[in-house]
């Protein structure tokens, strides 16, 4: 079973707590999308960010400066968002990380497809940002079925943990015997259930944990996420979808 979450935007150099095992799979890749993100001028960059001259400028002298092969941070400790922060890969065991090692993909506008120690730059750009790099309309085009193939839906299921945006860098290349597992994190507000991103994400980061310390190999083991926070809701959840409801009910 793989397991996809998405970036963040958050990201540091950490080259101290552990060392990179390679170098993501598909660099070239990577390296025509900064290629082009280097045609930008500061304005074009900043438009494409959508972020203040505060971020916008510290953010465009690094994109001149960034190198792919020095520096490099693995990807599980490199981003450092909420969901990445209440996942605290740096607390795991080593069983743990050989789990996510073999099972977790990061998916990236920039990267395409991480393995949790691939090494990585911090870098900004998200899947849905304005780019054309090499005669494509967009980044979802020039990814193309890549981060499909390489999630290998033969050998398995996926389970989703991944925010819309990058889900669908995979739904549309779907065959019908392939088998993807949405999880859901909601809250009940007057009876109906609504995502609240914060808690969703701060849920898929406690998820992944779990089911590394746990070692969860089997889709019906993730219905037992043993959180104080969450129960699984069976009465929502289908076989492609796992519903877990927030136990504090709000009115």
């Amino acid at each position: 079973m793989k397991i996809i979450i998405a970036p963040t935007k958050k990201m540091v150099v950490n080259t101290n707590d552990f060392d990179i095992q390679g170098l993501p799979v598909y660099i070239e890749e990577t390296r025509q999308v900064l290629k082009k993100m280097r045609t930008f001028t500061y304005e074009q960059a900043k438009a494409m960010w959508h972020c203040s001259d505060k971020l916008a400028r510290p953010n465009y002298t690094w994109l001149q400066e960034l190198d792919l092969d020095t520096q490099l941070t693995p990807a599980i400790l490199g981003y450092t968002g909420i969901q990445y922060q209440y996942m605290a890969p740096d607390l795991f065991t080593a069983p743990a990380l050989a789990y996510v090692q073999a099972n977790l993909r990061i998916l990236s506008g920039f990267y395409g497809i991480l393995r949790p120690f691939d090494g990585v730059v911090p870098y900004r750009l998200e899947m849905q940002s304005a780019i054309q790099v090499a005669g494509s309309r967009n980044l979802y085009e020039f990814w193309g079925n890549r981060l499909y193939q390489a999630l290998r839906f033969n050998d398995g299921p996926v389970l989703n943990l991944a925010s819309q945006e990058y889900a669908k860098t995979i739904t549309p290349f779907l065959q019908p015997n392939d088998r993807m597992i949405n999880v859901v994190f909601g809250s009940e507000v007057n009876g109906k259930l609504k995502i609240k991103a914060t808690l969703a994400k701060m849920a898929r980061g406690e998820m992944v944990r779990y089911l590394a310390e746990n070692n969860v190999h089997d889709v019906s083991a993730v219905t037992h996420f043993d959180h104080p926070d969450w129960h699984f809701d069976s009465d929502r959840s289908t076989a492609d979808q796992l519903v877990f409801v927030n136990n504090e009910r709000q009115h």
